[in-house]
């Protein structure tokens, strides 16, 4: 996010919420708090059935068969329906009689329930699949054998095929959608779309070669008790579906993608050149930061942080001895040796290895709860490595699937520090997105829905506070650190002016890049992708920063109010033991410990 992960990001957008928690004025029943908790847990056992990837995802191995069209208007009509339902059950509630913690599951229930309504108003169906995520981005690593997807039983491997046997009716009900979306002038950017068509086209997804298509890994690498006749079996299988529904799909789209959608896409940048698009980007804001501020608000937010900002960089600027400009700095330190001290890839993840290594001893002060979630430090497949970011996906409850935290390594000798690596591995790993998610995920106190739900705002805003932790545990001593942690807290300052610029007409790609550049040492193909990010997802780039300014507010506000009562373990542990939360849910909850210190 986190960047989280294409497979758990996407399904885990699904479960944000932003609407007022406005309860029921006159509560029509009194009812005991069990059954808050049944309503929850019922929702949950729907959703999954819903969205049976998000289930695999978690290690619930009940539908890892199914691959439901979920873009399909009957569907999503079906969806709204059942949402509409749960609400009807919230509404009979007594809010008042319920504790302190039940009422937070009501109010994160009434949150999602409300976001997922409205997000159906603006039509996200039109647009089922951008250059940055979605199903035909997902499915690579869910087929390779190495994604969340199982491969240990003959019934894991016949599971698959049968999401491989509905994989072309996703993708064409995709292809409809976007004529739909033509239809309705709620199109992607060209620059988005040009993208777009040689991910359909890869080899790893095109090839008949059986070393070189991702999708062949589960039959490359057999879990050593299977027979002889199993494998030769599961074999033919694999290739025959692989041949029959994989390919063409992807082939199929990309050629979709080239000679009908290009031609008819948008030469605008932001979404408010669409109908209604300052509307729907009002809707995104607000469901991304889960607050009320207006893009206008964050736009100054931004402006002030990218100013703060610049002012620390001339401090690092100044210790290096760079006698030039502030931009001629940002701009020399890209190519600057000292920056760039890696020669291989298991360089790369030896120093990542060593940074967790040497803040292990500070976290037992900062956290007295752990997660026993185990983690591990990947580099992204080679497949996606040209256009992925840093990531972190998420393990499953029990243990058996790590935390993995992928980093892209396209050239180790081209690996700058200044670009952020002490604070990117705070915030993609420990203690960001891994401590936060499994501690969540590990809370069975915690109604499923919560347990493995998520908010942008605090789950993104989380990981970037945990950057500002980095002179607690030692880290950001040497200036090309420091300058790579200034780099991710300027890139998310960055975020907020740009995505707000773009999204109301006030700044274009072009400028959007320039203004990046001159504030970050990023590369133009590195600063390029990130604008496009935030062109693909309007919004989702604002709850960093807004969420983490939250977050050390309210840090700063009991640790004057509480005094030498404040205990930062402590602060920690109530900020994270109910998963994520709206901001002003959180708000609330804070408030409420305070008063019992």
């Amino acid at each position: 996010m986190k960047n989280l992960i294409r497979s758990a990001f996407i399904g885990m957008v699904l479960l944000a919420g932003f609407s007022s928690c406005k309860k029921s004025d006159t509560p029509l029943t009194k009812i005991t708090p069990i059954e808050v908790d049944s309503i929850a847990a019922n929702y949950y056992e729907q959703y999954l059935k819903l969205y049976p990837l998000e289930a695999t995802s978690q290690g619930d191995l009940r539908y890892n068969d199914q691959l439901p069209i979920n873009i399909d208007k009957d569907f999503i009509s079906g969806e709204i329906s059942f949402y509409s339902s749960v609400q009807d059950q919230l509404k009979k509630l007594d809010y008042k009689s319920l504790s302190d913690e039940d009422k937070t599951v009501y109010d994160v229930l009434d949150y999602t329930l409300k976001d997922k309504i409205e997000r159906y108003a603006y039509h996200p169906e039109y647009i089922p699949f951008t250059q940055f995520g979605g199903l035909p981005l997902d499915f690579p690593l869910l087929g390779s054998g190495e994604g969340s997807q199982p491969f240990k039983t003959e019934k894991d491997y016949e599971d698959w095929l049968k999401r491989m046997e509905k994989f072309p009716e996703w993708m064409d009900k995709a292809a409809e959608n976007f004529r739909e979306g033509i239809k309705n002038n709620i199109i992607l950017p060209k620059k988005l779309v040009i993208k777009m068509i040689p991910q359909m086209k890869a080899d790893e997804l095109t090839s008949q070669d059986f070393d070189t298509n991702i999708f062949f890994g589960p039959v490359k690498n057999f879990p050593k008790n299977f027979s002889n006749a199993q494998r030769q079996k599961l074999t033919t299988a694999y290739k025959e579906a692989i041949l029959k529904n994989i390919i063409p799909a992807y082939a199929k789209m990309g050629e979709f993608l080239q000679t009908d959608y290009l031609p008819k896409a948008r030469t605008t940048d932001g979404i408010n050149a669409l109908p209604k698009g300052n509307e729907i980007y009002a809707y995104y804001t607000k469901s991304w930061t889960t607050t009320s501020k207006t893009p206008e608000e964050i736009n100054k937010i931004g402006l002030e942080q990218v100013a703060m900002l610049r002012a620390e960089m001339e401090k690092v600027k100044q210790e290096l001895g760079f006698s030039g400009t502030l931009e001629e700095f940002i701009t020399d330190v890209k190519s600057d040796p000292k920056a760039m001290p890696y020669k291989t890839e298991k360089e790369v993840i030896a120093a990542f290895n060593q940074i967790l290594t040497k803040i292990k001893p500070k976290l037992r002060s900062m956290f007295s709860v752990n997660p026993i979630t185990p983690f591990e430090i990947r580099q992204t497949e080679k497949f996606r490595e040209a256009t992925a970011s840093a990531e972190y996906i998420q393990g499953t409850p029990d243990g058996k699937r790590p935390g993995i935290f992928y980093m892209p390594i396209p050239d180790p000798t081209k690996f700058n520090v200044t670009s952020g690596m002490e604070s990117l591995f705070l915030h993609e790993a420990i203690p960001g997105h891994h401590y936060q998610i499994s501690l969540q995920q590990e809370n069975t106190n915690l109604p499923k829905f919560m347990r493995f739900g998520w908010f942008g705002a605090y789950g993104e805003g989380w990981a970037h506070y945990c950057e500002t932790l980095g002179p607690e545990f030692g880290l950001y001593t040497d200036p090309y650190q420091k300058m790579g942690y200034l780099s991710d807290q300027m890139l998310r300052a960055v975020r907020l002016v740009i995505d707000t610029g773009i999204h109301t007409g006030k700044m274009t790609r072009e400028e959007a890049i320039a203004y990046f550049l001159s504030n970050i040492s990023y590369d133009e193909p590195s600063a390029t992708a990130e604008v496009e990010r935030y062109m693909a997802m309007p919004g989702q780039a604002l709850g960093y920063k807004i969420g983490s300014l939250k977050i050390r507010e309210l840090r700063e506000l009991y640790e004057k109010k509480l005094g030498k009562k404040f205990d930062l373990a402590q602060f920690h542990d109530e900020v994270l033991n109910q998963g994520c939360l709206p901001l002003d849910v959180l708000d609330r909850k804070m408030e409420i410990w305070s008063k019992k210190h």
